[in-house]
């Protein structure tokens, strides 16, 4: 039997995101084909991928019938009119966090993705980072028995404005609450599905700067016991960039035990660094987390006795940013659904618009979709 026709993929822009995130996965997922990058001006692209075209617009790629994914990995603003516009085309879509920067925007062009029968897929790939890995199989296997709180960090010290990134600029669209909220929140929602409360505050906490560049958001879960009794969850998300010590990047507490984890996964700064992973499925390993970044798991030797607690090591589950891309080309051919599907992105974007609304009016909300 032959191989499947490779998914023809397309990728707008190679900034941070293309560069970094897109481009190298979909060139190492098998399957997939990095036909085309879209990159206006400069010839980067080119030299880091020499086989595959580069497009100077997006028309360029919505109007190739031999385009079959459009990779939106453009600033966040944008979002919205080009995947409408590549949904249109008869494309599939990836778009980079968050899906659109409204709850209207992303319905509405969940409903076109409907309409054309075509694949939406948000790009929330720190749901394949290690330390998330690794706290969804302690909670999947009840390691620490209920979980009643959890503290997530994405902690960066950048006390002066960056020149030149559109990330920095432009407020609300680009702020902190909309480039690390939604990682932190698609994590709460895939763990625990929707709260059903949030209380937050968003914020300005360096000295000048044209964004949010700061924020808590408390996510309460009420979930019922095995006898019947109410119990409530905390799910803590915060971030900041005044942060010179950061905090643990997570930090899990349960009724019979709690893990903390420190450090970030170590894919993005390879990547940074100039790191290709190699082809999934090959003999080469990716990036698996060293026994001295493990985080550490305490719990009681005895519940009786709960000062004479064992810690230890926690082994690392390994994470893999082509397990996203690979999800995408077997929900494609129809082997499999989407594991990050549109309406999660959907609802990541309608929490933190409560977030902000939390923020502005200084109080509690429901959690409403």
């Amino acid at each position: 039997m032959s191989a499947p026709t490779p998914i023809r993929t397309a990728v707008i822009g190679f900034g941070l995101a293309g560069r970094v995130f897109h481009c190298p996965f979909v060139a190492a997922v098998p399957g997939l084909e990095l036909t085309a990058i879209v990159q206006r001006s400069k010839d980067t692209a080119h030299e880091a991928y020499p086989n595959a075209r580069i497009l100077r617009s997006p028309e360029e790629a919505f109007s190739d019938p031999g385009i079959d994914l459009i990779v939106v990995g453009t600033p966040n603003e944008t979002h919205f009119d080009l995947a409408s516009q590549a949904l249109q085309a008869g494309k599939h879509v990836v778009v980079d966090k968050p899906v659109t920067i409204s709850g209207t925007a992303a319905r509405a062009l969940i409903d076109l993705a409907k309409q054309h029968n075509r694949i939406l897929a948000p790009f929330h790939n720190r749901r394949y980072d290690t330390d998330f890995l690794t706290v969804s199989k302690l909670h999947r296997e009840g390691t620490l028995g209920r979980i009643t709180q959890v503290f997530a960090h994405f902690d960066r010290f950048r006390p002066l404005q960056r020149p030149n990134t559109w990330k920095e600029t432009g407020g609300d669209p680009n702020g902190l609450l909309f480039d690390l909220g939604p990682h932190l929140t698609d994590q709460a929602l895939a763990l625990f599905g929707p709260p059903a409360r949030v209380t937050a505050s968003v914020r300005t906490d360096r000295d000048k700067t044209d964004i949010d560049d700061a924020f808590d958001i408390v996510y309460e879960y009420d979930i019922a016991s095995e006898n019947g009794a109410p119990r409530s969850l905390r799910y803590e998300c915060h971030a900041t960039m005044l942060a010179a010590t950061p905090s643990p990047r997570f930090r899990v507490h349960g009724t019979l035990g709690s893990y903390t984890k420190q450090g970030l996964d170590p894919q993005e700064a390879a990547l940074i660094g100039g790191a290709r992973p190699p082809q999934l499925g090959s003999p080469d390993p990716w990036l698996p987390e060293p026994e001295s970044a493990w985080g550490t798991l305490a719990a009681a030797k005895d519940l009786s006795e709960p000062i004479q607690l064992d810690s230890a090591p926690f082994p690392s589950v390994t994470g893999d940013y082509r397990l996203f891309y690979a999800n995408v080309r077997d929900a494609i051919r129809g082997d499999a659904p989407l594991a990050i599907s549109a309406e999660d992105g959907y609802r990541v974007i309608r929490l933190l618009e409560l977030a902000r609304q939390s923020s502005h009016e200084r109080r509690t909300l429901p959690v409403t979709f």
